[in-house]
């Protein structure tokens, strides 16, 4: 290495395949030069968060390794998004992956940006086995309570897959009436590559659905706050009323 400029370095290490980082470390580390063994560093980092990485989509296919385990063959991993707002859909969404699947970055939509769910959004559809998302609308939500209504959306999602889950992983909850295995996960989008993806279906699904909102009543700001209760949205129901999007139930104190 010691015949080629730094930039030359630069350029091999950038377009190095995974299995050559460690020589390669060793390498770049025994050049007197300062930059060459900042690279390395930069290398070592990189190969460091790559094994970190490995060992997060290990560890969050655990749950699904256990339902194989047990003898299940069709695990899917369910969960929802809008259960807070004050106005818009409860939407759930389902999804069941082949034995083994990894995604790299998937995780509880929460912890990621748009731009990071948008692009995993792509990916779930296109690894699935099968997936189901299910949308309930506020109308619904006010005449069956929230809780009712999310378990209406889950089920509505059970119902797009093609078959039958014979395992469901649930996010901290236990779906009632379903005749089908269940094993709630606290915290579970977090912990199961089947909840997080299903956590991002319906969190993408519901957030595309307020933005189409928010350009039919722009004076309430949904594109920013999707429904939830900020000040923002508050002060926009006190001014301009309620939408037909709104949650009656949810704003009983303001009606």
């Amino acid at each position: 290495m010691t015949n080629k400029s730094v930039k030359q370095i630069k350029e091999i290490v950038d377009n190095l395949e995974v299995d050559k980082y460690m020589e390669y470390i060793e390498i770049l580390k025994s050049d007197e030069r300062k930059s060459v063994q900042n690279l390395a560093l930069k290398l070592a980092k990189k190969l460091d968060n790559i094994r970190r990485e490995e060992e997060r989509l290990d560890r969050i296919n655990i749950y699904e390794n256990e339902g194989y385990e047990k003898g299940y063959l069709y695990i899917g991993g369910i969960d929802e998004a809008g259960r807070g707002p004050l106005a818009g859909p409860v939407v759930a969404a389902v999804v069941v992956f082949k034995q083994g699947t990894k995604i790299e970055g998937i995780n509880d939509s929460k912890k990621l940006s748009e731009a990071k769910r948008d692009e995993l959004f792509e990916i779930i559809k296109q690894e699935a086995l099968d997936y189901g998302i299910g949308i309930v609308n506020n109308e619904e939500i006010d005449e069956f309570n929230i809780l009712n209504a999310t378990y209406m959306a889950m089920k509505k999602a059970l119902n797009c897959l093609k078959k039958s889950p014979d395992y469901l992983l649930v996010d901290a909850a236990t779906i009632p009436g379903i005749n089908i295995k269940q094993n709630p996960i606290i915290k579970g989008d977090s912990k199961s590559i089947s909840i997080a993806a299903a956590s991002i279906l319906a969190k993408v699904t519901r957030d595309s659905m307020m933005y189409q909102y928010d350009e039919i009543y722009p004076e309430y700001g949904f594109k920013g706050h999707k429904g939830y209760g900020t000040k923002e949205h508050y002060e926009a129901i006190e001014k301009h009323g309620i939408t037909p999007i709104h949650r009656k139930s949810f704003l009983k104190n303001v009606l």
